[in-house]
């Protein structure tokens, strides 16, 4: 989104700073109980006005929505009454600017802002849209329709800093000496220690190409040869592998109704653009203009 007029930051920490002060006066205050059912509230409730201009519980709301974490747990009465005097002191402060020109800086920053609103309005109204089925059955065919099992392996690894120290470990396991133990004792790796080296499941891919590599090399319950990573050397152990079937449609239903909508909004902008046949007027200007803010109106 675009920088707002004023830092949002500083606006909430002024309001955070503002409201701790009385905070300690209104707890020592015993509200008066209620004698009225509460009113309905609604967004269109008008909880402020100065003159003929209203301020209604959805502009409370939307601050709220935005607030830093911090802020936000102030107690409810704290916060609602801030929010409330934040919106009346902006307004009153913007008041000042009426019969003077509006900066440029303003300007730009309301045109960038309420661009970027309505724009996340047209988005959130595509993704609300319901996804049919025939479509995720569709994106399900075409990323797993002909997919087959796939393998997964379980090893463990022992981390030293030397092919020397890797290939006197092997010489020792080839003696009987116990993997897990040396694991616990000698690797470097934290992760593995305490848990004899394992690494449990994992699939191709997950792991640096050079131990990817051993490891598929190897038929389960034996051991490498000292292999080199950005790690150090690893002496590696095939425990045992499976055959992973691919993913039901049920199983990755949310990822794919997500994708559907992904392409939805992807394809939307490509026709609006092809629509509005946009112009780039850059031709010439250097790149790094993007980064002098001195072009920038006062």
């Amino acid at each position: 989104m675009s920088r707002p007029l004023v830092s949002r930051t500083a606006l909430m920490t002024a309001l955070a700073l503002g409201l701790a002060a009385p905070l300690a006066a209104q707890d020592a205050a015993a509200p008066e109980a209620a004698t009225e059912a509460a009113p309905t509230v609604t967004a269109d409730t008008v909880v402020a006005r100065v003159g003929d201009v209203e301020f209604t519980m959805g502009h409370v709301l939307v601050v709220r929505r935005d607030l830093p974490a911090q802020v936000g747990q102030l107690p409810d009465d704290i916060l609602f009454q801030g929010i409330i005097d934040q919106l009346i002191d902006q307004h009153l402060l913007a008041q000042e600017l009426d019969g003077l020109d509006v900066p440029d800086a303003v300007r730009l920053s309301l045109e960038n802002e309420r661009r970027a609103l309505n724009a996340s309005a047209v988005l959130q109204a595509l993704l609300a849209q319901e996804v049919e089925d025939a479509d995720v059955q569709a994106a399900y065919d075409a990323a797993y329709g002909d997919a087959q099992p796939t393998t997964e392996y379980n090893a463990s690894h022992i981390l030293v800093a030397t092919e020397e120290e890797a290939r006197a470990i092997i010489a020792e396991i080839e003696g009987g000496a116990d993997f897990t133990t040396l694991a616990e004792e000698r690797s470097t790796d934290p992760s593995a220690q305490g848990r004899g080296g394992s690494l449990g499941w994992f699939g191709t891919g997950m792991m640096v190409p050079e131990f990817e590599a051993a490891v598929t090399a190897l038929e389960p319950e034996t051991i490498s040869e000292p292999v080199e990573t950005q790690f150090g050397w690893h002496v590696v152990r095939l425990n045992e592998t499976r055959e992973v079937p691919p993913p039901t449609l049920e199983e990755v239903r949310p990822q794919l109704a997500q994708q559907v909508q992904q392409q939805a909004i992807t394809d939307r902008i490509a026709a609006l653009r092809e629509t509005a046949s946009p112009e780039l007027l850059i031709e010439g200007i250097d790149p790094s203009v993007v980064r002098d803010d001195s072009i920038l109106p006062e």
